[in-house]
């Protein structure tokens, strides 16, 4: 089949620099049981990767990384590419625990940005997506004063918009939606200061998705369903090129009757999203012809290679 691969796909620097950080936290604490308050990064092959050097992913669904650290009693806590909150920081020491940040750095300077602004005076407009570890970590810097924003009735609903605001957002969100919210927000608020965060890996992968050749008749999006990057290079491929969209995990979820009649097969990945699994996805695709049942056998994950 005819492949096209989107430019730049898969992970960012963010991502590299946690999995760095988990591999050589293991090699500088091999005798102490290591866990990671949540998934690393939203990508399920990593973390059970990491599950098999030993370092358990700490997770519940409906928990705050706060309550996850009551699951933790002693050895290391490695705080996620998505940050946390300075109480997550304090609680872990209290307990005793070694902390490792890999928190993205992009995550920092929204971090370093919001608290600046409130010690200016200024109360926070957060653009983000409730429950996401990256919105916690902002939210957490001063609950009272930082509000969370996932549409236009958050904003209507402020209860004081004289206020002086600064807008700011997760670095992960779509560029097109923080733009639409920033605008909305400037025609409701008489003082609000437009600084938006999102960050340049993400942004460069959506504007990719918004730019596909016209002659691509289907979409790969290689990633985990819980990475918010990943599933919105999926729905800005169908809000701006209107094809079908397909976001699979792995090889392992092509199905043949989703390529019948398709001529072009665009690829790309979310920035959390191994590059071993992606290129297994393109380099399946580039031997499959349709019409030869001999080219459909799906080959076979090798998860040593997952954090290579």
């Amino acid at each position: 089949m005819k492949v096209f691969k989107v430019v730049p796909r898969g992970y960012c620097q963010g991502v590299v620099n946690a999995i760095k950080i988990a591999k050589s936290t293991r090699q500088q604490y091999p005798d102490e049981p290591i866990y990671i308050l949540g998934m690393i990064v939203h990508n399920q092959f990593i973390v059970d990767a990491l599950n098999k050097l030993g370092i358990r992913t700490i997770d519940s669904k409906g928990k705050s990384r706060l309550e996850l650290l009551d699951d933790i009693d002693s050895g290391v806590v490695i705080i996620t590419a998505h940050g946390a909150g300075q109480n997550v920081f304090e609680k872990a020491r209290q307990k005793g625990l070694i902390v490792v940040d890999s928190t993205c750095k992009d995550v920092i300077k929204t971090h370093e940005l919001i608290s600046h602004s409130l010690n200016m005076g200024q109360d926070i407009l957060y653009i983000g997506k409730h429950g996401h570890p990256e919105a916690e970590g902002a939210l957490a810097i001063h609950p009272q004063r930082i509000h969370l924003i996932q549409n236009q009735e958050d904003i209507d609903h402020l209860k004081n918009k004289e206020k002086h605001y600064v807008l700011t957002n997760q670095t992960t969100m779509s560029m097109w939606d923080v733009q639409a919210l920033a605008h909305y927000a400037t025609t409701q608020l008489p003082h609000v200061d437009i600084m938006k965060e999102t960050c340049n890996a993400t942004t460069i992968r959506q504007q990719a998705m918004a730019a596909l050749p016209e002659e691509v008749d289907f979409l790969y999006v290689v990633g985990d369903p819980h990475s918010n990057n990943t599933t919105r290079l999926a729905n800005i491929a169908k809000e701006k090129k209107d094809i079908p969209v397909r976001l699979i995990e792995s090889v392992e979820d092509i199905h043949l009757d989703d390529l019948k009649g398709r001529a072009y097969i665009a690829v790309t990945a979310g920035a959390s999203t191994p590059t071993y699994l992606t290129n297994m996805v393109i380099h399946y695709l580039e031997q499959l012809d349709i019409e030869n049942p001999e080219t459909y056998k799906l080959p076979v994950i090798d998860t040593e290679k997952i954090l290579n």
